[in-house]
């Protein structure tokens, strides 16, 4: 008997007791940088250049979606400089990352708002997530500027 495989398994190493669903919080960066003696940013630049192997290895073990919380409304109260420079990490990754995930066949998906950062950025995240569209790999979840209380009241205000 033989069985078909799924056309998203392009691994043949996946693990069957991989979980479906991994949700990442990037926390810590910062106080990593601290610790060491580094800007903060350095510590989010370091956590957002390890983020592409961990996806990789998720992916080859078979995890179905990755939700990454990478920017929550409650950033927005840190120092204008970080908020800033985070901003900035977020579409250079957007432009370093996007083609490679499209080629492993990851879909990208946005959840949160996009009308409170720059239009660039907003623009690149419209476009890395129309690029992978139709992609049937893992599903990439990135919740930029997302919160659960601001998404109570938002659901309320509808």
């Amino acid at each position: 008997m033989t069985r078909a495989v799924p056309e998203r398994s392009a691994s043949l190493h996946a693990d069957p007791g991989a979980p479906r669903h991994i949700a990442i919080i990037m926390d810590g960066n910062g106080r990593w940088a601290n610790e060491r003696g580094l800007p903060r940013l350095a510590g989010h630049r370091a956590g957002a250049d390890n983020l592409q192997r961990v996806l990789q290895t998720l992916d080859s073990a078979g995890v179905e979606f990755v939700t990454l919380f990478a920017f929550s409304t409650e950033n927005w109260n840190r120092p204008t400089s970080e908020v800033n420079g985070l901003l900035d990490l977020m579409q250079s990754v957007i432009g370093e990352c996007v083609e490679e995930l499209h080629k492993r066949n990851v879909c990208i998906r946005h959840l949160g708002e996009l009308d409170q950062i720059p239009a660039s950025l907003a623009d690149a995240t419209r476009e890395a997530v129309k690029r992978t569209a139709s992609n049937t790999g893992m599903n990439l979840c990135v919740a930029f500027d997302y919160g659960g209380r601001t998404e109570i009241v938002r659901a309320v205000r509808r």
